[in-house]
């Protein structure tokens, strides 16, 4: 994202609590800076694409000091439902422009500029934003002034990402178990309505061991899955499928997957972690 940010002719700041990462944005014209404070001081939008709600606050209370009044804040972390009163009262505490802006898309729509942004937040910052937007997405997706509205409906888009995810791997498990050539499955759905180009892609990720770099981390997978059911059981929902799906990338994470695609979830089918 910051990369095409720095493409699209933006004057980028950059800072990540991990610096070695934030470093190779400086050849593409990012200025890395030191602290949270340095990096927001007299911008007019502050994005923040953190690893959960807390990491992102923590960062804006790091840069407070520099944060002026009618600053517009993108907050793209997925954050769930929770932590939202805790994003929106710091927005309103330090006179920000709150918009809530998780986006949909993994490692290669990121790169190409081509993420969905799922936005909420006052119209008077969607102009403000649209370059910004315009850099980072192929379209944004405003659905409303409130914010919230955006982080719940990347709630409902993930689970059925996770949903499909876990059928795929658990689809191939079987397939392996019983002896079946996976070729046959996916010729007898060919072309039918459950034949899925997702389902292709993540099968093919796993049957060539390519999980590295992961489009979508498995421990960053568990995060989202464990936020989706907090945010149901806080609605009265109950989502048992999605549990359990947690519950498969814990496992798969602690045979050694963590930093692997999420379609990794297929080595939580097995009592050892080695299925090469």
């Amino acid at each position: 994202m910051a990369r095409n940010l720095c493409r699209a002719g933006l004057d980028v700041r950059v800072w990540n609590r991990t610096r070695a990462k934030a470093e190779p944005l400086a050849a593409d014209g990012a200025r890395v800076a030191g602290n949270p404070a340095d990096a927001v001081a007299g911008a007019d939008a502050v994005l923040t694409m953190l690893y959960d709600g807390p990491a992102a606050l923590d960062a804006m209370r790091a840069a407070a000091p520099s944060l002026a009044p009618g600053t517009v804040w993108l907050q793209s972390t997925t954050a769930g439902t929770d932590p939202l009163p805790l994003l929106e009262g710091f927005a309103r505490d330090h006179g920000l422009l709150f918009v809530d802006a998780p986006v949909l898309g993994t490692r290669g729509p990121a790169e190409a500029g081509e993420l969905t942004v799922l936005a909420a937040g006052p119209t008077t910052a969607r102009d403000r934003l649209a370059p910004v937007l315009d850099a980072v997405g192929s379209r944004t997706v405003w659905v409303g002034e409130r914010p919230g509205a955006a982080t719940r409906l990347k709630l409902v888009c993930n689970t059925w990402v996770l949903a499909v995810t876990h059928g795929t791997a658990e689809t191939l498990a079987l397939a392996d178990g019983l002896g079946v050539d996976f070729d046959h499955f996916l010729d007898a759905i060919a072309g039918g309505g459950l034949d899925l180009g997702y389902l292709r892609a993540k099968s093919a990720a796993l049957r060539g061991r390519t999980l590295t770099p992961p489009s979508f981390a498995v421990d960053t997978a568990e995060k989202d899955a464990r936020l989706i059911v907090a945010a149901g059981e806080a609605a009265g929902v109950r989502l048992d499928a999605t549990a359990a799906g947690a519950e498969r990338f814990r496992r798969a994470a602690a045979q050694g997957h963590a930093a692997e695609d999420m379609a990794a979830s297929y080595f939580a089918s097995f009592e050892t972690p080695d299925r090469s």
